[in-house]
């Protein structure tokens, strides 16, 4: 049998076979790659969860700090954020529907549901406010206030306020009769106390750390520390989330996986300071003493799960408040995890 040797010719690529086929590596490459990032086809998207917030408020730290380690995606959910400039901008979406949930004080709560429309109560925060005066003050205690210049941020039927008073009755005194009051917005007060218009401020907590930590003002005592005087837990949670309680009936499980990215957050950020650094922005923390105030003041603040001693006890605080008893709100409209 005869073999013959034939030439072997190589064909060499033109360079736009070259081209196309780089193309072609490329683009199945980088489908592979969305494949892998994107859910599986046909799976079920992620619920979605959507607060209201104010834009420089001290829940959008925490609520940005879960998006960004997307604690919410670990959880099985995605939450998004709407940011607005006021409380009443926040408290509208909620009440229109065009959020599902929004941030508010226990005192917000206890009016809607006696106004007929109750609303889910999760814990946010422990942090109330302080009494803050200037550093060379002789006020430390509430007695002391009496016949003096006090400004009330918040108004009238701020938390604060209201608990200040309350205590003051128990020791005989009527601040409302014997001080002289002034309602107005937190930084115009805090103006007002650097110029030595008022002697006292009963301010929000981030105001009386910005206060603080700028000099030349201390803090008389915390609202916490009226809670005590009243025989109350001095770290109940009086800020809330708050869900219009139709809504929360028919989104259980996604409340309780909101809760668990929460209880993640908060932990994280009580536990790694350099958390932090990605947040000072939303802080407006101007230097590192007013930055170390504002994240002190937060974690201070985080409260613990309730349960029905707790719960006994923000009912009682309403009642002290001035809610009737046939008013309060009910043991149902604050959320406890797993129930």
């Amino acid at each position: 049998m005869l073999f013959l040797a034939l030439p072997v010719r190589r064909v060499l690529p033109s360079a736009r076979g070259v081209t196309a086929a780089l193309m072609l590596l490329a683009f199945v490459g980088g489908a592979s790659a969305l494949a892998a990032e994107s859910p599986a086809a046909g799976s079920d998207p992620l619920p979605v969860l959507t607060l209201s917030v104010l834009q420089f408020g001290t829940a959008h730290w925490e609520l940005e700090h879960l998006r960004r380690r997307q604690l919410d995606r670990a959880q099985g959910f995605e939450l998004k954020v709407r940011l607005v400039a006021d409380l009443p901008a926040s408290r509208l979406a909620v009440a229109s529907g065009s959020v599902d949930g929004a941030v508010g004080d226990l005192l917000w709560a206890q009016s809607r549901y006696a106004a007929g429309t109750p609303y889910l109560y999760l814990p946010f925060s422990a942090q109330i406010g302080e009494i803050v005066v200037a550093s060379d003050s002789a006020i430390t205690r509430v007695a002391d206030l009496a016949g003096k210049r006090i400004g009330v941020a918040g108004g009238p039927a701020s938390l604060g306020w209201l608990l200040l008073q309350q205590v003051a009755r128990q020791q005989g005194i009527d601040l409302a009769q014997e001080a002289e009051v002034q309602f107005a917005a937190p930084p115009l007060l805090s103006q007002a106390l650097r110029r030595g218009q008022v002697d006292a401020l009963v301010t929000y907590w981030h105001f009386a750390a910005r206060l603080r930590a700028e000099g030349g003002s201390r803090s008389a005592f915390a609202l916490a520390d009226l809670l005590q005087a009243l025989d109350l837990n001095p770290s109940l949670p009086v800020l809330g989330y708050v869900f219009p309680q139709a809504w929360a009936a028919q989104h259980r499980a996604l409340l309780e996986r909101f809760e668990r990215a929460l209880r993640q957050g908060k932990t994280e950020l009580a536990d790694t300071a350099a958390h932090w650094h990605a947040l000072r922005p939303l802080m407006r923390a101007e230097d590192d003493a007013v930055f170390a105030a504002l994240r002190g003041g937060f974690i201070a603040g985080i409260p613990a799960a309730l349960d029905a001693r707790r719960i006994a006890d923000l009912r009682r605080l309403l009642s002290l408040t001035g809610t009737p008893p046939a008013q309060l709100m009910p043991e149902s409209l604050f959320f406890r995890a797993g129930r």
